[in-house]
């Protein structure tokens, strides 16, 4: 097994970002806008995500701590889930108005890690310029 985190700083309240974060449905989607193309809830507690190179993920709920800005998640299906993936995705506020996003992927195979570690590297660039490009604008 394999983790990779990845973090990044963000000029945004750490609460406006939780509430695109912490949007276990549509979240998703606006958190990379063209790199995930849909997210439904398919059942409860079960979102199926869809990305542009026609990827399809089906990934649990297990924790929205909106106190922490803090959301847990496992990939529990779709068309090429890895053997094991838990993760987690959370929001920390800096004191000049800024804010920390932390996400972490515990993958199995060890393989997968680094296409994880750059997907999660093009998500976080893109939700840092649609939150930062979007200030006053509800996203």
């Amino acid at each position: 097994m394999a983790s990779v985190t990845r973090e990044i700083t963000i000029a945004a309240d750490a609460d406006r970002a939780w509430q695109v974060l912490g949007d276990f449905t549509d979240g998703p989607v606006r958190m990379a806008p063209g790199f995930v193309l849909d997210s439904v809830l398919s059942e409860p507690g079960v979102r199926t995500v869809t990305f542009a190179d026609g990827t399809v993920l089906r990934e649990r709920e297990i924790t929205v701590d909106g106190r922490g800005r803090r959301l847990v998640y496992a990939i529990v299906g779709g068309t090429a889930p890895p053997e094991h993936d838990n993760a987690s995705i959370q929001v920390s506020p800096l004191t000049d108005g800024r804010c920390t996003v932390t996400w972490t992927h515990d993958v199995l195979p060890a393989e997968f890690a680094p296409a994880w570690g750059r997907n999660m590297e093009l998500v976080l660039d893109l939700f840092q310029k649609t939150l930062e490009g979007a200030q006053g604008i509800s996203i």
